[in-house]
Order: C-alpha cells, then structure tokens, then sequence
C-alpha cells in the first residue's frame, strides 16, 4: 500500500508563487518611548500617519519619539460617573434609607442567596 501512495507536496507547505515583479511598500522606523525608558521601534509605512502613542510592552503608553507634545489648550469637563449621576436624583439622607430598607429585605429573605 505504501508503493501506491501519492507523493508531492504538502498543502501549505510552500508556496509555487515566486518574488518576480514585486515591489514592496516603502517603510520607515518610527520610535517609541515609555516612561520607563522602554524603546519600541515600528516599521510603518511612509505613507501611513504614525500615531502619537503605542502601547509598550510593560503595558504603559509609549509616546512617539521626537514628537512635539501638543497638549489641547480647550477645558475639557470631568466625566460623570454612575455616583455623579445619583446624587443627581436622590440626597444622601434618601440613599441611606434605601439602604436600611433593602438590607432589611436581604434578612428577612426576600433575595435568594447566591453562594
């Protein structure tokens, strides 16, 4: 059985495509680096915009080297967070009688325990 088996190539093992007429995009090296003096070099296209800020590997944000730091000159507001939003609508005398009632329904059963 072994004579009659199919010889050639495996499938996707090479490639019958050649490098003939092939002409890469230009790249250029663009440098990053983190606050911890981590240095990531990219190569990107020449074409292509390099953002401001790569993320390093130590997990902080690396900032494009040799970059002004153009800092946004507008006041920006502070982001409201879900407690912002709440005393929004309820005063913390209401909040604290929410509690006091819902922990009273947690004693007396009303909620099923989810161990």
């Amino acid at each position: 059985m072994a004579e009659r088996s199919l010889r050639g190539m495996s499938i996707g093992a090479k490639s019958l495509e050649s490098d003939d007429n092939v002409e890469f995009a230009d790249r250029t090296d663009v440098s990053y680096v983190c606050p911890h003096g981590h240095k990531t070099i990219l190569p990107l296209s020449s074409e292509a915009e390099p953002p401001l800020e790569w993320e390093c590997r130590c997990g902080q944000t690396a900032k494009l080297e040799n970059a002004e730091d153009e800092e946004p000159n507008e006041i920006t507001k502070p982001t409201r967070t879900h407690w912002d939003m709440l005393l929004e609508r309820r005063t913390p005398e209401e909040l604290k009688t929410l509690l006091e009632k819902r922990l009273q329904m947690k004693r007396e059963g009303w909620f099923p325990d989810y161990e």
